[in-house]
């Protein structure tokens, strides 16, 4: 059964310009080489580059979000725990994500462990541990507009 929860995303949508310089170097990249029809195999490229970062390097994190969706919230929690302390560990990846990653979500993947794990704590029930990491997220990043609203739900 898939859950009826929403994803949000935010863009950072100056993002954008590193990711499409990118693009064209790989474009530029593959016209050197004497390829026919470089910007296919450059965008090709991109699209490959992209997607393995973003699938491998926050595996715990994509794992949760499945398990998310499948309403497996008890399950989803270590993993997202997993991944807020990968990235605390290597933050240059998160802090640089539209880079490392090719990423252009505003929000880091730090901020989104903790507001998953709060929101998880919810669907189970457990408000108090809900609003823990709400307010954790909120420590760390004041101006978390999810966690203000998870707060604010929890309140009501």
């Amino acid at each position: 059964m898939s859950s009826n929860i929403s994803v949000v995303r935010k863009i950072a949508w100056l993002a954008l310009i590193p990711q499409f310089l990118f693009a064209m170097v790989l474009i530029f990249a593959w016209h050197r080489l004497g390829v026919p029809d470089p910007p296919f195999y450059g965008l090709v490229t991109y699209l490959l580059i992209s997607f393995s970062l973003r699938t491998f390097i926050p595996h715990s994190h994509n794992k949760g979000m499945k398990y998310v969706k499948q309403d497996k919230f008890a399950e989803a929690i270590p993993l997202f725990e997993k991944s807020y302390n990968f990235f605390t560990r290597n933050s240059w990846i998160d802090k640089y994500r539209y880079i490392t990653l090719l990423s252009s979500s505003a929000m880091s993947y730090r901020e989104m462990s903790l507001t998953n794990i709060g929101l998880c704590y919810a669907q189970l029930g457990d408000t108090g541990k809900a609003k823990e990491f709400y307010l954790k997220t909120l420590h760390v990043f004041p101006d978390s507009e999810i966690a203000k609203s998870g707060l604010n739900l929890l309140d009501e």
